[in-house]
């Protein structure tokens, strides 16, 4: 009785001690040597922001492209790519000497938009399914890789982002539309949005609000290197000081204090 006793309160001081450093068993196998992300996560709702018909009529497209500096020729991925809104468009101005990878982890949405690369013979498009915590794309592959409101939904961001740093060829870049608002309400606040990234080795080169997209436009690039996973500060959240009369820097720290 004794020793049943001690075994069990073994087990649950080892799950304790799991869930304390990120490696509990709710997360995916491959995230745990990764922190956890101090923040919520919106659900996976829908996979289209507005109709396709709202967002044409601001031009939303050709001025995240244009921000972007999409050319033809480029080698673009569309992380979160849903119904493909982006996609369709990216393949466009990309042209025929260009590529396209269209990735999501909702394969019924892949699916339906693999019927629309096929009825609109986009043959410059392949199709990629992800994981929650891997775009699972090739290395040094592409130019530009875009998510466009959806990284709230990115339940293990920093694996997903250090995964996503050696994707980008020499002088590639994550282009971020967001909207500024919690994480678990389909937006992200910009300066967490910042640390996350800074937090696996990016480095912000430009951000500005944009009425237009309903929200940021945010462009970053892969610093020098990138921390070994173990060693990558996760970023805090302080409520308690998130509100309008605290100075917005005040808002948002690494665990080290900065």
């Amino acid at each position: 009785m004794i020793r049943t006793v001690f075994l069990l309160a073994l087990a649950a001081a080892s799950s304790t001690l799991a869930a304390c450093d990120g490696r509990a068993s709710d997360r995916p196998e491959t995230a745990r040597e990764f922190p956890r992300a101090d923040r919520p996560v919106s659900n996976l709702g829908a996979n289209r922001f507005s109709t396709e018909t709202a967002r044409d009529s601001v031009n939303e497209a050709q001025v995240v492209m244009d921000l972007a500096n999409i050319r033809p020729g480029m080698t673009v991925a569309d992380i979160g790519a849903g119904e493909g809104y982006y996609t369709v468009r990216l393949a466009e101005r990309v042209g025929p000497e260009g590529r396209v990878l269209a990735q999501d982890i909702d394969a019924d949405a892949l699916r339906r938009l693999g019927e629309r690369v096929s009825r609109e013979r986009l043959d410059n498009v392949s199709i990629k399914l992800g994981a929650p915590d891997d775009p699972r794309l090739p290395p040094g592959s592409f130019d530009r890789i875009f998510l466009v409101h959806m990284y709230h939904e990115v339940a293990e961001p920093y694996a997903f982002l250090w995964r996503l740093w050696g994707a980008l060829k020499p002088g590639g870049e994550v282009i971020v539309v967001d909207t500024d608002r919690p994480t678990d309400e389909h937006g992200i606040d910009p300066l967490l949005l910042q640390c996350e990234f800074r937090a696996v080795g990016f480095e912000l080169v430009q951000f500005s609000d944009k009425p237009k997209l309903a929200g940021f436009f945010a462009k970053f690039r892969p610093a020098a290197s990138r921390p070994e996973p173990r060693a990558i500060r996760p970023c805090r959240l302080d409520t308690r000081r998130a509100s309008a009369a605290k100075p917005a820097a005040q808002r948002v720290s690494m665990n080290n204090g900065i």
